[in-house]
């Protein structure tokens, strides 16, 4: 019988893949479009943090204090461009601007 293990546990290693972390997120920001939760795009934003090395590995990379990234990674956290541009720096990602398809477009 093939042990299972916590699924936190699989995501975290899955996680510290770059391509996946990227996907991971691209989808966080997709799902954030339809439903405007932020919470869970930040939490995803803390997913891959946290296998990357951790808030405080976070921290230090991107020269904000220790808790300013948590306050900014929490589910009431609101961060600023910056701010936002400085976390995902630090995760090898950038923001980007990319154009609305047609039927975006219609619903917008």
């Amino acid at each position: 019988m093939k042990k299972s293990r916590p699924f936190e546990e699989y995501l975290t290693e899955k996680l510290k893949d770059p391509d996946y972390a990227r996907i991971y997120l691209e989808t966080a920001l997709e799902e954030y479009e339809k439903d405007r939760d932020s919470e869970a795009f930040l939490l995803a934003l803390r997913d891959v943090a946290e296998a990357q090395g951790g808030l405080g590995k976070l921290a230090e990379k991107t020269q904000l204090n220790r808790a300013g990234v948590y306050k900014a990674l929490s589910e009431q956290g609101n961060p600023r461009l910056d701010t936002m541009e400085k976390i995902l720096h630090s995760l090898g990602f950038r923001l980007s601007i990319e154009p609305l398809k047609a039927e975006e477009q219609a619903t917008a």
